[in-house]
């Protein structure tokens, strides 16, 4: 490269570039590594900074009391937050826990738009359920999404798989739900013409709500029996034990749609004979999937 008279090589358009003070700023992810200890933290020499960073032993780690050495090895490289803007000696400051926070609430939301279930450890109790840790951020279960709800001080300690229920990244809000990911694994090993059991759950006019593992399903007032049944009551009871067929399956809303009239021999056998049906239920449901795969 020529200007004028004088010529400008590469090498010199290189040593112009490391001479160049980068604009390092609050908020900005960069990469370096470790080159001096200090009792209250460590030095980082950044990559393409002009001056060294300085990491305070309160943004090193979550854990007190960790291998300083181990997290932080001389000499290897890793990425830091920038959490003050430069000095007057250029120096900045940095965090290693505010970018593990950054990256989980990253994670969290592909988590979340994605419906999948994460792992938490519980951490606490208050009246309204329990806290737990998720990758480094606080959660909170309330105690109509847990699987157990009494006794809650046992679950300290337990690690639990939860789906997200709600979270707000700015205020750093994160419910989560036991309930629903117990649901959703349920939900995904159930499918259509499978012969299942339950426990009448509560009756309605329009059918009646069988609890399953982990998930409810509905045997609508119509796929009751091939007859006419006026009255639900009549049938079921809570509490009751059932066997039906799985007709249909609507994901999105994990909706289980069941059946008992298809087990029937004849229209009305499940109104005149319901121990009798539920005890051959395995047999027929064999003859019920031809009718529902034909």
């Amino acid at each position: 490269m020529t200007t004028g008279n004088q010529s400008f090589s590469i090498d010199d358009f290189a040593k112009a570039l490391e001479a160049h003070n980068y604009d390092l700023q609050k908020g900005q992810i960069v990469t370096g590594r470790v080159f001096e200890y200090d009792s209250n933290g460590a030095y980082i020499e950044i990559k393409g900074g002009k001056s060294p960073g300085f990491l305070p032993m309160s943004e090193i780690s979550f854990t007190a009391g960790d291998n300083l050495s181990e997290i932080l090895p001389l000499g290897e490289e890793q990425e830091f937050l920038i959490i003050r803007d430069q000095n007057s000696d250029g120096q900045v400051l940095l965090s290693l826990r505010k970018l593990q926070v950054e990256k989980a609430w990253d994670n969290l939301s592909e988590i979340a738009e994605n419906s999948e279930s994460l792992q938490v450890v519980v951490t606490g109790v208050n009246r309204g359920g329990v806290t737990v840790d998720a990758d480094c951020l606080r959660g909170f279960i309330p105690r109509s999404h847990l699987l157990v709800r009494d006794n809650l001080e046992a679950l300290v300690g337990e690690t639990i798989t939860v789906t997200v229920l709600e979270f707000n990244r700015d205020r750093e809000k994160l419910v989560l739900s036991q309930r629903m990911a117990s649901q959703s694994v349920s939900f995904s090993q159930l499918q259509v013409g499978q012969l299942v059991e339950g426990t009448v759950g509560s009756i309605k006019p329009f059918g009646v709500f069988i609890e399953l593992e982990g998930v409810t399903g509905l045997i609508h007032i119509k796929e009751v029996s091939q007859k006419y049944v006026g009255s639900l009551p009549d049938i079921f009871t809570i509490g009751q034990t059932v066997k039906a067929l799985v007709i249909s399956l609507e994901e999105g809303r994990q909706r289980v749609s069941l059946s008992t009239r298809l087990l029937e021999n004849y229209p009305g056998e499940i109104v005149d004979k319901f121990p009798e049906v539920m005890d051959s239920a395995e047999a027929r449901a064999e003859r019920a999937r031809k009718l529902l795969t034909a």
